[in-house]
């Protein structure tokens, strides 16, 4: 017997799958950092077929632009469901929506690395 509310198998696939649409429009329409990071990862998407060096450099370079979007989306859920909580100023409501911004400053640090050295080798 199932007790999972979204079922399971081909279904489950399903309604997953609606689930993270509804979660990205959520964050598009909702999250102007998710939608300035978005922009910036769509802008940066051609270069990066211009800076790799191999198809696995390319995934690389593509991996840390996703990654930033990932974490905001962490860090944009982790402020709402704060919200939802209450919007009562409180220390640990504070001190998550802080680490979830330091979680998405440490994912943009990567992205600089990894694309300023790439970067740096394309122009030696």
């Amino acid at each position: 017997m199932n007790n999972k509310p979204n079922g399971s198998g081909l279904g489950r696939i399903v309604k997953a799958t609606n689930c993270s649409r509804k979660g990205l429009s959520a964050a598009w329409f909702n999250e102007a950092a998710f939608r300035q990071e978005a922009m910036l990862a769509m802008l940066m998407l051609p270069l990066s077929f211009w800076l790799a060096d191999s198809p696995s450099h390319w995934a690389l370079l593509v991996s840390v632009l996703l990654l930033v979007l990932i974490v905001e989306l962490l860090n944009s859920a982790i402020e709402a469901l704060t919200d939802r909580v209450s919007l009562e100023r409180h220390v640990l409501s504070g001190r998550a929506k802080d680490m979830g911004s330091a979680a998405v400053t440490f994912s943009l640090v990567i992205v600089a690395l990894v694309w300023g050295s790439a970067l740096w080798t394309k122009l030696s």
